[in-house]
């Protein structure tokens, strides 16, 4: 069969018929273009010509196979006869590449948050901006860092703490410390293998990986990655579709995920603004510009753009249907409320992540680590604390934030921005770099506190009541705050000279 032309696609440009091209294939997406998650107008700016570049840090390279109809996958491109754009300058690119040949060492970064200041100057502005945002006046995401610093500990002296034992088991498998890598979105943002660089690192340490719905890469890449014997776990966005659902879920576990993780705080996706003020460009062309007759539509920013099929009907009624298609513990993420912790136990879950997704859902949302505080209160209270395990994640850039959770009584402590930092700032070595320092920091802590295992790191280790207060602070956590970036006003064009 003869190869396409450039002409022949450039002819189907419009909305009434729209063909683009991914990786040298022609695809016609004309009646997909009412069911993209992220609307019609980022396809039509792409309608007729090549689409790869926009396509591919988004999403996993088997999208086309698993969701468009064979029938609308028209063959392979003669890419030689294609017109190239000349793309548009991002005007701190050159000076985004100079900071990247001056990168510090790796040695260099000692702790999380070097990693992140470094991410911040060497990502690119767009990726940058969805990593880093959190909802509204991210006043939730500063505070679940803060919220580690007022709990202080109390530590024994006189343990023989010379053997140390940091292992574990999470949902029946064992690990060589209580944290894993939490599920974020789109690694290929940060780095060109995505979330398999996560998958390997994970794999040399020992550490649980879990598997997030909106990956970059595929689902079986992420799997095929791992080294056979690593534990991995997969969260799910629930689609609105019960039977797709279904088929994602059930393929998870045949692949031998370990850990279902359903999202539940994400009926719609947050406001993050730093995300949808790097997709408005300042001369008024936005990305999402989308032909004759139409406005501007001021993009709501990567989250957006791949989350519309996420079933905001999802209620207690589904859980018995999760319990019947898979074998797999089932896990609540995102809750953040006590009474929903205890309806958890009702029915029947095998444990919940108090989570308020890194600060990027509903701003002044309770931060994981207090509400952890009152959970494990209240499931003592009942003699419910051998019925479930809790999880906790947000705001974590210390070991010393993971020993006072599992003081608090979690199973396990759940780490996302971080390791996407280091991978985004220098891939498989910075994301292994990370976990060997926070391991050594757990140890260090550890033997500091006098506990020679996870099992006696207890409440009686910790201080809380400083937890009582919300407070968002300025200027008491330097290293946080030389990495956190402010929100911003619109910025005004430049005016003509007069």
């Amino acid at each position: 069969m003869a190869k396409l032309t450039g002409v022949d696609i450039a002819n189907h440009n419009t909305k009434e018929s729209c063909w683009v091209i991914v990786h040298g294939k022609a695809y016609d997406v004309t009646e997909f273009l009412p069911e993209h998650p992220g609307g019609s107008k980022i396809i039509l700016k792409y309608a007729g010509k090549d689409a790869t570049e926009e396509f591919e840090p988004i999403h996993p390279p088997d999208t086309l196979d698993k969701y468009l109809d064979k029938k609308f996958h028209l063959g392979k491109v003669d890419m030689s006869t294609v017109n190239i754009e000349e793309k548009q300058v991002d005007p701190d690119e050159a000076a985004r590449q100079e900071r990247i040949k001056h990168m510090p060492a790796l040695e260099q970064c000692y702790n999380l948050s070097d990693f992140e200041y470094v991410a911040k100057q060497v990502m690119k502005r767009t990726a940058w901006g969805y990593y880093s945002s959190g909802a509204d006046d991210e006043i939730t995401m500063r505070e679940n860092r803060t919220a580690f610093h007022k709990i202080w500990f109390r530590p024994k002296i006189l343990i023989d703490v010379q053997h140390v034992d940091m292992s574990t088991t999470m949902l029946g498998s064992k690990c060589d410390i209580p944290f894993y890598i939490t599920a974020t979105a789109l690694g290929k943002l940060g780095h060109p293998d995505g979330e398999t660089v996560l998958t390997k690192a994970a794999a040399k340490h020992g550490i649980i990986q879990m598997i997030p719905t909106l990956a970059s890469c595929s689902f079986d890449e992420i799997v095929d990655a791992a080294d056979g014997k690593q534990t991995q776990w997969f969260q799910l966005y629930v689609n609105k579709d019960r039977d797709i659902t279904a088929r994602i879920v059930k393929h998870a576990e045949q692949r031998g995920c370990k850990g279902l993780f359903i999202t539940v705080d994400a009926p719609q996706l947050g406001r993050r603004e730093k995300d949808m003020r790097s997709k408005f460009s300042d001369d008024g062309s936005d990305v999402q510009k989308a032909g004759e007759g139409d406005s501007i539509d001021r993009s709501q920013g990567a989250a957006r753009a791949i989350s519309s099929f996420i079933d905001p009907s999802l209620s207690w009624k589904d859980i018995p249907f999760f319990q019947k298609i898979t074998k797999m513990p089932v896990v609540l993420k995102g809750v953040q409320r006590v009474d929903d912790v205890m309806k958890a136990v009702e029915h029947g879950m095998h444990a919940v992540v108090l989570s308020n997704h890194g600060g990027r859902q509903l701003d002044t949302a309770p931060t994981g680590i207090e509400l952890l505080a009152e959970v494990m209160a209240e499931l003592r209270s009942r003699n419910w604390q051998d019925k479930i395990e809790i999880y906790v994640d947000g705001g974590v850039r210390r070991a010393s934030d993971v020993v006072k959770a599992v003081c608090l009584g979690a199973k396990g402590v759940g780490i996302g921005r971080p390791f996407l930092y280091a991978m985004s700032s220098y891939g498989e070595p910075g994301v292994c770099r990370a976990i060997q320092l926070l391991k050594d920091e757990f140890e260090m802590n550890m033997r500091l506190i006098g506990a020679r295992t996870v099992a006696e790191l207890t409440p009686d280790l910790v201080d809380t009541r400083g937890l009582q207060v919300h407070t968002v602070t300025t200027g008491s956590d330097v290293l946080n705050q030389t990495v956190y970036s402010p929100l911003t006003n619109p910025v005004f064009k430049a005016r003509a000279n007069l």
